[in-house]
């Protein structure tokens, strides 16, 4: 597997599908046994600078590193990730980096980096979005907790059922029930 994320990441690691589970237990092992079939998957970091004797032997993955290192650095540069695609692919034509695919593909490259980077982003939103509706249900459920409370107090004090739905804005049968 090849690692080109933006975050540290080492040169090489391994990484085995048991590690994923907390506890053995989980797939009914006694603590002390194995998994009969293990999965291990070798990550190689292939960003700018990282594995050059691997990157160096395959010219493609030479010049995807280079590509995906100029994204990084005009994201930085103008803290716009479209802008900064289309100026690393821009980049890379003219320096003839993965020329010939980056022309041929150049939509699905910037679609494909501008959806997945984005990714988190969207994840992130949609968390706040769902926090602000879990906010905004509970100040109506709030505040209909108060109108019931209003309404009981005014039909307590003798007032009608349809002067209590002109002051808290709830339905007659709303108001019958209590």
């Amino acid at each position: 597997m090849l690692y080109n994320g933006a975050d540290p990441y080492p040169d090489k690691e391994t990484l085995k599908l048991s590690d994923l589970f907390e506890n053995p237990r989980d797939l009914g092992l006694h603590e002390k046994l194995h998994p009969l079939l293990e999965l291990e998957v070798q990550v190689l970091n292939i960003n700018e600078g990282r594995n050059s004797e691997i990157v160096n032997r395959c010219r493609k993955l030479a010049e995807y590193s280079l590509f995906m290192a100029k994204v990084r650095e005009f994201k930085e540069k103008y803290d716009d990730l479209l802008k900064a695609i289309k100026e690393a692919l821009k980049y890379c034509v003219e320096h003839d980096i993965l020329k010939e695919y980056l022309k041929k593909h150049e939509n699905e490259v910037i679609n494909m980096l501008y959806t997945e980077w984005n990714w988190d982003t969207a994840l992130e939103v949609r968390y706040e979005e769902g926090f602000e509706d879990g906010e905004d249900k509970g100040r109506e459920e709030g505040s209909k907790e108060e109108k019931l409370i209003i309404a009981h107090n005014a039909l307590a004090e003798g007032s009608t059922p349809e002067f209590v739905q002109k002051i808290t804005g709830l339905s007659i049968d709303e108001i019958t029930k209590l």
